[in-house]
């Protein structure tokens, strides 16, 4: 069995309250979780306006598998182009 883990710092433009940071990452996490059922939650950064930190976790039996859902993960979040991806680190671990 493989695990996943990712976390994700994002600038999110144009936010001016923690309101509209909360609405940005709503939509972020729903629509990460329904596509590429792994867990997300906002594990970071929770009293700034313009920053974020998620966690990303997907586990599987097939290590390049994982791999390429994390990426996808990104590669998604970047496609919506409602928040930046400032910085990005994952590690598999085998059990």
């Amino acid at each position: 069995m493989f695990v996943g883990v990712c976390k994700i710092v994002l600038f999110i433009p144009g936010c001016d309250s923690l309101k509209g940071k909360r609405h940005v990452l709503r939509s972020i996490k729903d629509r990460v979780a329904a596509k590429f059922n792994v867990a997300i939650a906002e594990t970071g950064d929770q009293d700034l306006w313009q920053r974020a930190e998620i966690g990303v976790c997907a586990v599987g039996n097939d290590h390049s598998r994982v791999n390429s859902v994390l990426d996808s993960v990104t590669g998604f979040i970047e496609r919506m182009m409602v928040a930046r991806i400032v910085d990005r680190q994952f590690e598999i671990i085998t059990f």
